[in-house]
């Protein structure tokens, strides 16, 4: 269900944390689009992660690890301890994961200062033994994969975390194409997933700034990819991802929903809101900041026009509310 074939492409929905979360992944993947989501990370510190925890995080694992619209969903480990990681791995496996993906890749501080995330490519040898450690403890019908960044101060560490990451018996490995200290700054350095693509001999997936079709196309000049993530780019334009599936042959027909006028956006924004309600029950407060972030990263890096008028709505009734007198407003000076 999970496994990244070499010879066939495959486009992945990338973790952000709070905000693709299970709400967002069930929209997600209405779409059709995406061969499979990650979840955002369990952190494993200084014990080992319960099965009840994957279960709240990951609710997607009671439903054979698939989302309520059939999008497979794998689970993401993060922590610098290879024996607690490990066990962990296998207490997600007993939830029901049926795919594992470790992070190397997260930037935030927090995070980096307790031994966790991008903090790991500066020793090659302990992800490698991270990776191995979660390999033998899992069946091996559970691919391992990992997540990597370029480095964390220059591109150059890369092949080397690639090849310990691969030695370490990764099935695959997702590359995000930035340092650590980039954190999200431009630019990316997509010519250098290339390399490390023809350095190891597992399947690698592209990630980084893929905002449209002309980003998608140069990617995959660049990397001679032909798996790949993407997650702002995904909410800021939804249609995106469908666009890019249908460009790697994956999908076809129509999407079940695409933004062609601003007055889409709102059975799309409903949507999200039903499923929020579904799995965390009616939470006013949480909903709309949920709303509020996808629609910020529209503003910003997509055409939603109207983030300013609508972010001090105080529920998402009053949200939709406003964005509806908005878009009809604008339809009348359009006519």
């Amino acid at each position: 269900m999970f496994l990244v074939k070499a010879d066939i492409p495959a486009l992945v929905l990338a973790p952000m944390d709070g905000i693709t979360d299970a709400p967002m992944r069930a929209l997600q993947g209405e779409i059709g689009a995406f061969s499979y989501a990650v979840s955002e990370f369990l952190r494993v510190s200084i014990s080992v992660l319960p099965s009840r925890m994957f279960l709240r995080e990951v609710p997607e694992l009671e439903n054979g690890g698939r989302t309520p619209t059939g999008l497979p969903v794998q689970v993401q480990i993060l922590g610098g301890d290879p024996e607690r990681m490990a066990q962990s791995a296998t207490k997600a496996v007993r939830a029901g994961a049926k795919a594992i993906d470790i992070n190397f890749g997260c930037p935030a501080p927090t995070v980096n200062r307790n031994d966790g995330g991008a903090s790991l490519l500066k020793h090659p040898c302990r992800l490698r033994d991270i990776v191995r450690a979660v390999r033998t403890a899992v069946p091996i019908s559970i691919p391992v994969s990992a997540k990597l960044r370029l480095g964390w101060d220059s591109i150059e560490p890369v092949k080397e975390n690639a090849r310990m990451a691969a030695e370490g018996g990764a099935t695959w490995i997702t590359i995000h194409a930035r340092t650590r200290v980039q954190n999200y700054e431009p630019p990316v350095f997509w010519k250098s997933i290339g390399e490390v693509r023809e350095l190891v001999n597992i399947p690698v997936v592209a990630n980084g700034d893929i905002w449209n079709l002309d980003d998608f196309r140069r990617c995959q000049e660049e990397t001679g990819c032909i798996h790949f993530m993407i997650g702002r780019g995904a909410l800021a334009n939804p249609a995106l991802s469908f666009q890019i599936a249908q460009e790697l042959g994956i999908s076809a027909g129509k999407p079940s929903f695409e933004i062609r006028e601003m007055s889409d956006w709102i059975p799309l924004l409903r949507r999200l809101i039903a499923y929020t309600d579904s799995y965390f029950g009616s939470s006013p407060a949480m909903t709309v900041k949920r709303l509020k972030q996808w629609l910020r990263i529209a503003s910003n890096h997509g055409n939603f026009p109207y983030f300013d008028e609508i972010k001090r709505a105080e529920n998402s009734e009053e949200l939709l509310s406003v964005l509806t007198i908005l878009t009809r407003s604008n339809e009348l000076l359009h006519t």
